[in-house]
């Protein structure tokens, strides 16, 4: 499941470049802020801000492609380029992919 969730090698990267230490505590951060981003788009939603909603978007996105996260990154993306008014937000299937994401990552961290 990971590596459909979770390019292992972009990850792998991560950890030569700065270190497996310091890309634990990043990714540690990520997973812990991750539940606040979510919250933060689905408040832009429910207002109908489009500049919150983007945001929030982007700003998943951005942190998802540092890990690899292939798969949260992609529909982050389609989220942030599609306006609120173009169809209903997929939050419920972001939300799945993050989960899913999370629990690739966990285990990444734990190898």
């Amino acid at each position: 499941m990971t590596k459909d969730i979770v390019n292992t090698e972009t990850y792998a990267e991560l950890c030569e470049a700065m270190g497996a230490d310091f890309a634990a505590e990043l990714l540690d951060t990520f997973l812990s802020e991750g539940p606040t981003m979510l919250a933060n788009l689905k408040t832009a939603v429910d207002a109908q801000d489009a500049d919150g909603y983007r945001r929030a978007a982007h700003s998943i996105k951005s942190n998802a492609e540092i890990f690899g996260a292939k798969a949260l990154a992609d529909l982050s993306r389609q989220m942030e380029l599609t306006s609120l008014s173009d169809a209903p937000p997929p939050v419920v299937e972001l939300e799945t992919t993050w989960s899913d994401t999370e629990t690739a990552l966990r285990s990444l961290c734990d190898e």
